[in-house]
């Protein structure tokens, strides 16, 4: 049995929905199926989801919602008659959003989470029907009453496996089953949605409760690529990767998976695929728990920018038992995660996301840990990248730092951070974001440029 996601783009028109009709079954075994909102149909276009964001915006600031939930309806409308589906489907979509709107909105962000969830758990219904109408088993099912669990709030969003036994059910059910992404309840009856991209959140948690055989993830790639296409020409493809190279890539920009998203298959060790609904007969990239690293020990080069550095000078710090918690313990007080931290003698960094400061924060964490810490001197500096090399072969491989350096030094760029996990399976460069592009394909250059497609 297979679990199958189809982001937005796969279900964008009704030309794409008939493309998923054909993947599902062509395979008898793909019997869950996971759906995104309609996404972009083409350049400039909107995505459900941005409407639908749009919508509660409008409602949340007392305006008139007529117009948006017309332009929300008009998008399912126009695939539902692409379809060949009645204006019974359509009404079932309008009368659900009239709903949602009237839900109580003292809580914004709940009242948001519920409007956004309306995207996917239409796009299941309207899916769903759609496979009915042209003589197909399949049935839509609720989150909810199939029993996807998350926690409640003011945690960040995640799924309880207390869930699972329910949602081990659906292997079970008759026919196909079509289930909305992106979403699941409390216990108490809550929606809350993941973050943005949760779908693939949900078909992976699907994926490991039903035991299945095998994940694919269809978007609008054939694989997943050594670098970013848009920056490096023709990239290789990725046939195979670990879990780890995933995350690792996943978390420094690769946008064709959600980081978070392969917990739960590498859990329960369900093997992911990523395929292209536009070219399903491409091998697609395959990700397991362990590969053969030897021929190649730097698998993929991610960059991703918006960071920022908090820098921290006292003399003698190492000597001081708990400054690291402490410092650590002001950015958790201001609600702050980190995401590196590079250390010296007497000396420390703390790399953050920029998203996560404004001018009011900044200015109190830095006389925070003057005054707190005593420190010496305390500045941060914004604007940075990260560029992440990853590979499970590189524990293995000699001069691979010094390779790396050589080829950002060719650029002319400096390099401002280090850091290797104590995995070995990503060295990390922090470096200026005017320089980001420029060293990408250079590092390309270095470790792939005599590298075929290989799995």
């Amino acid at each position: 049995m297979k679990v199958c996601k189809f982001g937005g783009t796969s279900v964008a028109s009704a030309e794409q929905i008939k493309k998923v009709m054909q993947i599902v079954t062509a395979d008898p075994s793909r019997k869950v199926i996971v759906v995104s909102a309609p996404g972009k149909r083409f350049d400039g276009d909107e995505k459900v989801t941005d409407l639908l964001i749009s919508l509660a915006e409008t409602a949340l600031n007392g305006g008139n919602t007529d117009y948006k939930v017309n332009a929300v309806v008009d998008r399912y409308r126009m695939i539902a008659y692409g379809l060949g589906l009645s204006e019974d489907i359509v009404r079932i979509i309008e009368s659900d959003l009239t709903s949602r709107l009237s839900n109580n909105q003292t809580d914004s962000s709940l009242f948001m989470d519920c409007m956004k969830a309306a995207g996917e758990d239409n796009s299941a219904k309207l899916v769903a029907a759609y496979f009915t109408s042209i003589g197909l088993q399949a049935q839509y099912v609720c989150p909810k009453e199939a029993g996807l669990l998350v926690n409640k709030r003011p945690e960040r969003v995640r799924a309880l496996p207390k869930g699972n036994e329910r949602l081990a059910q659906l292997r079970h059910m008759p026919g196909i089953i079509v289930f909305p992404g992106f979403f699941g309840y409390t216990e108490d009856g809550i929606l809350r949605t993941f973050n943005r991209g949760g779908s693939d959140i949900t078909g992976s948690l699907l994926a490991a409760a039903t035991d299945a055989e095998l994940y694919e993830n269809f978007t609008d790639v054939d694989s997943v690529f050594a670098a970013n296409p848009t920056v490096v020409d023709n990239p290789v493809a990725i046939g195979k990767m670990t879990y780890r190279e995933m995350r690792e890539l996943a978390y420094a920009g690769f946008s064709v998976f959600h980081d978070e998203a392969l917990m739960p298959a590498f859990q329960r060790s369900v093997p992911v695929c990523i395929k292209n609904t536009n070219n399903p007969e491409a091998p697609g990239t395959l990700i397991v728990t362990e590969r053969n690293h030897f021929a190649q020990p730097v698998i993929g080069i991610a960059a991703d920018s918006g960071f920022s550095t908090l820098f921290v000078d006292k003399y003698l710090m190492n000597q001081e038992i708990g400054f690291g918690r402490k410092l650590l313990q002001i950015l958790e007080e201001e609600e702050i995660p980190f995401e590196h931290t590079p250390s010296g003698i007497d000396n420390l960094s703390v790399i953050i996301r920029s998203k996560f400061i404004d001018a009011d924060k900044e200015a109190r964490i830095i006389s925070r840990v003057k005054e707190e810490l005593n420190a010496d001197d305390v500045h941060m500096h914004s604007n940075y990248s990260m560029i992440v090399l990853v590979g499970e072969g590189m524990r293995h491989s000699t001069g691979l730092a010094a390779r790396a350096a050589s080829a950002i030094a060719r650029t002319g760029a400096s390099i401002q951070m280090i850091n290797q996990g104590s995995s070995e399976v990503s060295l990390v460069f922090g470096v200026l974001k005017e320089d980001e592009t420029k060293i990408l394909k250079e590092l390309y250059k270095e470790f792939f440029s005599t590298v075929p497609v290989y799995s």
